[in-house]
């Protein structure tokens, strides 16, 4: 079943326009990752169906139309956001923020630190106090506190040493090897990505231009859209 749709997607920063004609569908349970070079609207089409952006174009989520939204129905609706830069609530302790976004359903405090053990160790600290790869953690945990049907991660290991990334990568197959949430990821890593994701859609210049499993990515594709 069909949990997220989009199509002919466009989207604008002031004159300038960013997303041009972006389609893909996200099912329920899916694994889903959204790739491109930097600038290529990966970040725009996340911040469109949070809504945090204004957008044009099909934008369905659960059978609602996303684009009467403002955010935080959104987020009520069943998306959780993993920003990127983490965003996390400095002068909140760990346990604060993640009570902040608690909402009712299976992930709780409880849930979260036996996915991050390390969010239990540091319970008492505030956010600001933590490593990147810590704060980046909390953020994951903060979006499953509001139990969200559809796990939004925007670069969430970018910039973190290999034995965070690594700790990140494992929480996220667990997520979807014994949950049923759909997740769509933002991210740059082939390795990693290959081993959690079901799909993929690559953007270039504001358009979805490949959709597939990535095994079937050839290495002219690869470097089409994804070399430097």
């Amino acid at each position: 079943m069909t949990l997220l749709t989009v199509r002919d997607l466009a989207a604008f920063y002031g004159a300038s326009q960013a997303l041009f004609s972006v389609s893909f569908d996200i099912a329920e349970g899916e694994v889903l990752a959204l790739m491109g070079r930097n600038g290529m609207g990966k970040t725009t089409t996340i911040r469109s169906l949070c809504r945090l952006l204004p957008a044009s174009g099909t934008l369905r989520f659960a059978d609602r139309d996303l684009s009467r939204l403002k955010p935080h129905q959104a987020a009520r609706l069943g998306i959780g956001l993993v920003p990127e830069g983490r965003r996390c609530f400095a002068d909140l302790t760990v346990t604060e923020n993640l009570t902040a976004a608690a909402r009712p359903g299976p992930w709780d405090r409880a849930a979260v630190t036996a996915l991050f053990p390390r969010l239990a160790e540091r319970s008492g600290q505030v956010a600001r106090s933590l490593s990147g790869g810590e704060q980046q953690m909390l953020a994951i945990g903060r979006a499953l506190m509001t139990n969200p049907r559809l796990l939004v991660l925007d670069e969430a290991t970018e910039g973190l040493a290999p034995m965070i990334r690594q700790e990140i990568w494992t929480a996220l197959s667990r997520l979807k090897r014994e949950t049923g949430m759909a997740i769509l990821i933002v991210d740059k890593s082939l390795k990693e990505l290959a081993q959690v994701a079901d799909r993929a859609v690559i953007l270039s210049r504001g358009r979805s231009e490949w959709t597939g499993p990535l095994d079937r990515l050839t290495p002219e594709e690869t470097t089409r859209y994804l070399g430097v």
